[in-house]
């Protein structure tokens, strides 16, 4: 008769062995690791995430695999990563929105509720540009306008919800002005209107309407934040007309609640190295972005503040998306 031995006996014998969830956290990653982009490719997330990619794949000797899951303002694929197990194994890359969306919408978790905060990847300033018709030459000359004519500015933006909405609401309310939404389905339609007259304000990235800046086709006021990208055209910070109106995007890498200690520390080592690449931050530097290195304990500090800031802007703009 033929000895069975280990797996095979224990299977004849109606033993089923389970395969250990995690090997020893000093044996990871022994397999590809993912990571999730809750947005369609070509998008700032994208951008963002896919450099990081390559360089986290050298660094750790393992695939690391891109997966654009878009939809719902990114809630859908933010949905999946929450739902998987902390094991460093499946990671997301999202931005500003994240915090937007989770204050915005009903979701069925909260950014630091069912996230762990694992790096943050980069941020970048808006620019305030306006119509070249409209009579503001900087952003005192708009504040003014604004209070002159109370809901007659139209300002335009990617979307209900979208982050443009929140941060040209949240200036709304640092200068104490009303203008009038627009909406549209995505920057690049807004920009053609801002150009076109239709509207006259838009608080964006500088990369979504970096062709009509530098042609003159709109006129450029201010940036929103420290951080200018080198080579960036010429402005001052809102700052500099005196409104208290500092406000930057973020990108960063998150991982589900969970996460232990180790592979965080492991994670967050392994993205700082990569964002210290020259190389990497010039890819950065495309979507206007700069690297910005920290520990989870900064990047979490930052991520409370931003979300406090969005749910009370949401609450006095009466922003929600159902």
């Amino acid at each position: 008769m033929t000895m069975m031995t280990g797996r095979r006996a224990a299977l004849a014998a109606g033993f089923v062995l389970a395969a250990p969830a995690v090997r020893a956290q000093g044996a990871w990653p022994n397999r590809p690791v993912k990571i999730v982009v809750p947005f369609p490719p070509g998008g700032s997330n994208d951008v963002v995430a896919r450099p990081l990619a390559e360089r986290l794949q050298q660094r750790l000797g393992q695939p690391v695999i891109i997966e654009n899951r878009p939809g719902a303002g990114g809630a859908i694929g933010a949905t999946s990563v929450a739902q998987t197990a902390a094991d460093g194994y499946t990671l997301m890359v999202s931005s500003s929105s994240f915090a937007t969306t989770s204050v915005s919408q009903r979701v069925p978790w909260g950014v630091l509720e069912n996230f762990t905060p694992v790096a943050w990847l980069g941020r970048s300033p808006f620019i305030v540009i306006v119509n070249n018709d409209l009579p503001a030459r900087s952003v005192r000359d708009l504040v003014n306008l604004a209070k002159e004519r109370p809901g007659r500015i139209d300002y335009g933006t990617s979307g209900p919800g979208g982050i443009n909405h929140f941060v040209t609401e949240y200036f709304c309310q640092r200068a104490g002005v009303q203008m009038n939404h627009v909406p549209y389905r995505g920057t690049g339609p807004a920009v053609t209107d801002l150009v076109a007259g239709h509207i006259q304000l838009m608080i964006t990235t500088l990369p979504s309407a970096a062709g009509v800046v530098r042609d003159g086709r709109v006129r450029l006021l201010a940036y929103s934040a420290q951080g200018i990208p080198e080579g960036s055209p010429p402005a001052p910070l809102v700052t500099e007309s005196g409104l208290d109106y500092d406000i930057s995007i973020w990108w960063g890498l998150f991982a589900p609640h969970g996460l232990p200690a180790p592979l965080l520390e492991r994670l967050n080592a392994e993205a700082n190295a990569a964002l210290r690449d020259p190389d990497m931050a010039r890819l950065y530097q495309g979507e206007g972005a700069r690297p910005s290195p920290a520990t989870p304990a900064e990047f979490t500090a930052m991520l409370r503040a931003d979300i406090a800031r969005w749910r009370e802007v949401a609450q006095l703009a009466n922003i929600r998306i159902d």
